[in-house]
């Protein structure tokens, strides 16, 4: 794993720094990205730990009228960053914008609470739904964003509505029936507003049943992931028609290494951080994994995981 080269600090920085003393939000200037990734992979960024939609509002404000560049990072648990870092501003969504509260049937969640939080509220509150996403280890907003799911279920199925800012940075809401939800993907996959919070609405339970099952898909994570390894979970989208896992096992790609990075011996849809893989070495090792899978079986395989560079 690279850092990339040490920068001076751009111009913008002390402005930036300003805004976030104005919120009491930090500023990580010239900071590793890496350990806010599940790939444990990424160079040296400029970061923004969000707090709230007040310093998240002036930022997307400042870097629209001065042309700074800005990436919206989740848990970074479907990312891969290159190890020369980015140009502009990283605006991370985790702990510091993560707050969960239920009401009712309801869990109102800002952008970056995990998952699996979301998950143990709601077995606390005796609130069935959202089990299939214990172990998931990203964030709601990106979860939203991508309409994430495993073991029979997606986030559009316990979708209520969420708050975003439009591109105008005007705060909004939107319902499910808005949102465009499809296979790994939602409306804000192909726009540039940015959520700001998620309202789910889930059944009531046995809080027994709802643990067992959270217990049952956190054994099979184990069972069938390489969850000892770093990793950006699933690296391919599902073919129409086909697994991109079969897939690339049947082209004898199980075990293949590019650098330090590995196709998964235990699920060959993950590509894991094996030995101190660079940005170089996953991405070498996906257009690789994308060259033999359409010279054997003329299939197109397409990125899940979002590449910034």
């Amino acid at each position: 794993m690279s850092s990339g080269n040490r920068r001076k600090m751009p111009v913008y920085a002390a402005e930036i720094d300003a805004i976030c003393k104005k919120y009491g939000a930090r500023f990580l200037g010239g900071a590793v990205i890496a350990p806010y990734t599940s790939f444990k992979i990424g160079g040296i960024c400029d970061i923004v730990k969000i707090n709230g939609v007040g310093v998240l509002t002036e930022l997307l404000r400042f870097c629209g009228e001065n042309g700074v560049p800005r990436h919206i990072l989740g848990r970074g648990s479907n990312a891969l960053i290159s190890d020369k870092g980015l140009e502009g501003v990283v605006l991370l969504f985790g702990d510091d914008f993560a707050n969960i509260s239920v009401s009712g049937r309801r869990v109102e969640c800002q952008p970056g609470a995990r998952l699996s939080d979301i998950c143990k509220n709601a077995a606390k509150h005796s609130l069935t739904g959202i089990e299939f996403a214990y172990g998931i280890p990203g964030s709601v907003g990106g979860a939203v964003y991508m309409n994430a799911g495993a073991y029979g279920g997606e986030i559009k199925d316990v979708f209520r509505s969420c708050s975003y800012l439009d591109e105008g940075l005007v705060p909004r809401e939107a319902d499910a029936s808005e949102m465009g939800f499809a296979y790994r993907k939602s409306v804000f996959s192909e726009n540039n507003r940015v959520i700001t919070g998620v309202k789910l609405a889930l059944k009531r339970g046995n809080k027994s049943d709802i643990t067992g099952r959270m217990d049952e898909v956190a054994a099979l994570r184990r069972e069938k992931q390489p969850l000892e390894y770093p990793s950006a979970g699933s690296v391919f989208k599902r073919p129409n028609g086909f697994f991109a896992a079969k897939l690339i096992d049947e082209c004898g790609l199980r075990g293949v290494c590019v650098g330090g990075a590995q196709v998964s011996d235990k699920h060959c849809g993950f590509i894991i951080n094996k030995n101190g893989a660079s940005f170089g070495d996953v991405k070498g090792l996906i257009e690789l994994i994308k060259e033999k899978v359409y010279a054997k079986t003329g299939v197109t395989l397409e990125c899940e995981i979002k590449i910034f560079e």
